[in-house]
């Protein structure tokens, strides 16, 4: 029997390309990949919340969120994604499914979404500009505030969008987007922050 190896890459491998695009000058927009990150779908069973609640206070020392919001601890963020669930983002495989799984038996189902997903991390003076083109949610600092967190859609395109803590006093927004639909997003997002000028990377620093 043949082996098999598995060659693990990013899924915007073939479309991120680092450098500046759009508008010159100074760009208003940067976008970054994380990439190898763990992420886990947590999903409370029937009649099971408030199980599922303590048990992440008891795993993370915080509540789990119930409301649209995302809480971060020293090592993961807990991102509410839906009624009576949410996603364990960390690295290192220092919260991954198997770490979990005792846990939160009984109290939730665990899903693995650590190659399912791509994130995009998104910030400058132009991003909430950006994102205003894509994106239906109120975006103003006085209503999505550090932390807050939506499930929603941009380019008839599903995704979990939630505000991380700002750096050099701008916001930054954070992006989850399904692996299959991620190279389509990204060159919607690219199109859209052009006018603004973007500096593109990717990192593996949560």
């Amino acid at each position: 029997m043949a082996d098999f190896s598995w060659d693990v890459r990013s899924p915007l491998d073939r479309a991120l390309v680092g450098g500046a695009y759009g508008a010159q000058g100074e760009a208003g927009v940067t976008l970054t990949e994380i990439r190898n990150f763990d992420l886990v779908q947590v999903m409370a069973r029937r009649g099971k919340a408030g199980e599922m609640i303590a048990a992440a206070k008891a795993h993370f020392g915080v509540a789990a969120p119930e409301t649209p919001k995302a809480i971060g601890t020293s090592d993961a963020s807990l991102i509410w994604s839906g009624p009576d669930q949410f996603l364990v983002l960390s690295k290192d495989g220092k919260h991954s499914i198997e770490v979990l799984a005792p846990g939160f038996a009984g109290s939730a189902s665990l899903s693995d979404q650590s190659h399912a997903r791509a994130l995009i991390s998104i910030s400058g003076d132009k991003a909430r500009a950006m994102l205003a083109k894509l994106s239906s949610i109120d975006l103003h600092p006085d209503v999505f505030g550090v932390g807050a967190a939506a499930a929603t859609s941009m380019d008839h395109t599903s995704v979990t969008l939630w505000r991380g803590g700002d750096r050099n006093g701008l916001a930054v927004f954070n992006l989850l987007v399904f692996a299959t639909f991620a190279e389509s997003l990204w060159h919607t997002v690219l199109d859209s922050a052009a006018e603004y000028g973007v500096t593109i990377g990717h990192s593996e620093d949560l």
